[in-house]
């Protein structure tokens, strides 16, 4: 087992700009069934999300340019795995995706963040396929989602990426991706949707763990994924859906004493499957813990 700091601790947030052919899909121009979204609306969203991590959380904000030709790169969260001096660059389930990596590439570089790859196996039908959004790092251990987007293969990648953490894999029951159910509240607290197919993933967990984690169940999938930071300032912060999106977990996150809660919306991202982990990748450069 790594000697780290515990989970939180971060310096700065890599974001990608939402280009104008949000809500279509990569590979494609068609938008997403008959599901309507709000282009300003949703850029504005991602101006308060940015805005609450540069102002009020206090990190460095390294934001890359939207580009309309990568309709999904928005969700940046899924195309690197970032611990300590090294990211490794995932292989999204949609080959079309793949290039979104490029621009991460050159900030890894920027930052002197050691860059692996999983190498050039085709993606979809065959080879290893990893996606961020599926993958719960606690600060101890790393937790694989196995869904549409990440296989096995994928979670194998990861382990040998990262050999002094464990990685685990479980099914994911409730949700599109392991981080639609799931996130982290804290060093030692994971926040879990009430439905069961999010109980059953967690009772996974549970059976795969060393470790005791608190658990601050919510009662609406939407809310269980959060933006968890320990600032240098020793403030824990915690972005959350607000209640207009979220009324009836509010009060869940309540219970988190001493926490400075930043109610930020997502209803035009959420509409797309996404969360608000979607929209950023945390790095910690200090290597201290605050």
């Amino acid at each position: 087992m790594a000697n780290i700091c515990p989970y939180g601790h971060f310096t700065h947030a890599v974001v990608r700009g939402i280009p104008e052919t949000f809500g279509k899909l990569a590979g494609g121009s068609q938008e997403n069934g008959d599901i309507s979204v709000d282009l300003a609306k949703a850029q504005r969203q991602f101006g308060c999300l940015t805005g609450a991590l540069r102002q009020k959380v206090g990190l460095q904000l390294i934001e890359i340019p939207p580009d309309p030709n990568l309709p999904e790169s928005w969700r940046i969260e899924d195309v690197a795995v970032i611990q300590g001096d090294t990211a490794l660059i995932t292989r999204p389930f949609k080959e079309q995706r793949h290039s979104e990596a490029e621009a991460v590439r050159r900030v890894m570089a920027e930052l002197n963040v050691k860059v692996v790859e999983m190498g050039s196996e085709e993606g979809g039908s065959g080879g290893a396929t990893l996606e961020g959004s599926d993958i719960l790092f606690t600060g101890r251990e790393f937790f694989v989602g196995i869904s549409s987007h990440t296989n096995r293969s994928g979670a194998e990648v990861l382990a040998d990426t990262f050999r002094d953490f464990a990685v685990s894999t479980v099914p994911v029951c409730g949700g599109a991706r392991l981080k639609n159910i799931c996130s982290m509240g804290g060093p030692d607290t994971i926040i879990i949707s009430q439905s069961e197919g999010a109980k059953k993933t967690l009772r996974m967990m549970e059976q795969l763990t060393d470790h005791h984690y608190e658990v601050l169940t919510v009662p609406e999938d939407s809310a269980a994924n959060c933006i968890y930071i320990r600032s240098s300032s020793k403030r824990d912060f915690l972005l959350h859906r607000p209640a207009e999106e979220c009324p009836e977990s509010i009060s869940a996150f309540q219970k988190l004493q001493d926490y400075t809660l930043l109610p930020t919306a997502c209803s035009e991202a959420s509409k797309l499957a996404a969360s608000l982990s979607s929209f950023c990748l945390l790095i910690n450069r200090k290597h201290t813990c605050f």
